[in-house]
């Protein structure tokens, strides 16, 4: 069988056992009959290190930020330019795979792809253009905004395939004019298998210092994951010990905000390969987000298909795709937005067999219905034409 060979830029991906984004060496190493590179920035979103170079991993320089200012923005841009250069400099790939958030990434994606003369697949994380907008970072007068929009829908319109991680975003990109068949929903997932703990639960709470029932929040620190309301809901519940562990824009705010919330500690980002243990050391796995319509529908969230991985019950305050999949699946409570403290209060009054039921029905969802092995097996089918024409 030919080997095939495949480009992906994103960012912010990450190598196997550091914190941050996985799914891209998650999936494609689990693709048979396919070479992989991804081409990801040199800093690590999370910790603000360097990431070293290893197979099927290459870094490229890019310029330090700090917030969401303008050096963020030359961020991204110096990874356009960087990330474009290492790809030319790659041998020949047979598809060229680029990720959002930020559009520059497809940018760069299109751009080797259309040097190389080879098909080009553009994943949409979140619409994050949309998401800018109702955050208020940027007005749809703006000349940024306009910009901005005309390269998505440039993107969308040369893509020979748009790869989709939430239902309802299938019709926003085919109302730029996509063609349905074109459009693939491939949202995130997890392997109960890749959570299996290091340690008895008692060990591993001792290391982490749990010692009542615990909530623990995994996930980034910044503006849209709303984690402001998480400190509300602390404040109001101290029956129970919450646990924020990561990093981001808001982290130190945070901090600056939580103090005299007794019950509420924050951890420094943990690497993948540890987050099995801190899972299962915890009672209750919280997803927050900001209040923003658009979470209802366009969201794919890593964070509580781990949770539901390593069986943990699930606490979400987003109705909408995440709540209809926490309810489905039979595996926690949503609370509207501001209603956190409410969730936390159904989890202090669940009974440990309650909670073992729910984290049970979750991990038997979520190895049924959505394993990164199933995602690997829709995204050969997806490449399988592209290189076949």
């Amino acid at each position: 069988m030919t080997t095939r060979r495949i480009a992906v830029f994103n960012q912010f991906a990450v190598p196997r056992g550091y914190p941050g984004g996985t799914r891209h060496v998650e999936m494609f190493g689990r693709l048979p009959g396919w070479d992989y590179v991804i081409i990801a920035g040199r800093r690590n979103l999370i910790t603000g290190l360097p990431q070293r170079a290893e197979p099927g991993f290459h870094p490229v320089a890019v310029t330090p930020y700090r917030g969401n200012g303008l050096d963020r923005v030359l961020n991204w841009v110096s990874y356009t330019v960087t990330a474009a250069i290492a790809g030319l400099r790659q041998p020949r790939p047979d598809v060229v795979y680029a990720s959002s958030p930020h559009l520059l990434a497809g940018l760069t994606g299109w751009t080797v792809a259309a040097l190389r003369r080879t098909p080009f697949v553009l994943e949409i994380r979140d619409l994050w253009l949309r998401f800018l907008v109702d955050m208020g970072v940027l007005s749809e007068t703006s000349l940024a905004y306009r910009a901005l929009a005309r390269l998505e829908r440039f993107l969308y319109l040369r893509a020979d395939r748009v790869v989709v991680m939430a239902p309802d975003v299938v019709q926003v990109v085919a109302a730029h004019g996509v063609a349905p068949e074109k459009i693939a929903y491939i949202p995130n997932a997890a392997d109960p298998d890749d959570f299996l703990p290091s340690a008895d639960r008692d060990t591993l709470r001792a290391r982490y210092g749990f010692t009542r029932r615990t909530a623990v929040y995994a996930g980034a620190h910044g503006p849209a994951n709303g984690l402001d309301q998480l400190l509300d809901a602390a404040r109001s519940v101290p029956e129970i010990d919450v646990v924020l562990v990561g990093s981001g824009v808001e982290k130190e705010r945070l901090r600056a905000a939580a103090t005299g919330i007794d019950n509420l500690r924050f951890l420094d980002p943990v690497p993948k390969t540890e987050v099995p243990d801190l899972l299962h050391a915890a009672d209750i796995g919280v997803h927050v987000l900001a209040d923003v319509e658009l979470f209802r529908s366009a969201v794919s969230p890593n964070k509580v298909f781990d949770y539901m991985a390593a069986g943990l019950p699930v606490v979400t305050n987003s109705p909408g795709v995440v709540g209809d999949l926490v309810l489905g699946a039979g595996c926690g409570y949503v609370t509207s937005p501001g209603q956190l403290a409410h969730g936390l209060t159904q989890m202090v009054s669940a009974g440990r067999d309650e909670l073992t039921k729910m984290g049970t029905s979750g991990r038997r969802w979520i190895r049924a219905n959505q394993s990164r092995t199933a995602m690997s097996h829709a995204l050969a089918q997806l490449l399988a034409p592209l290189v076949e024409r």
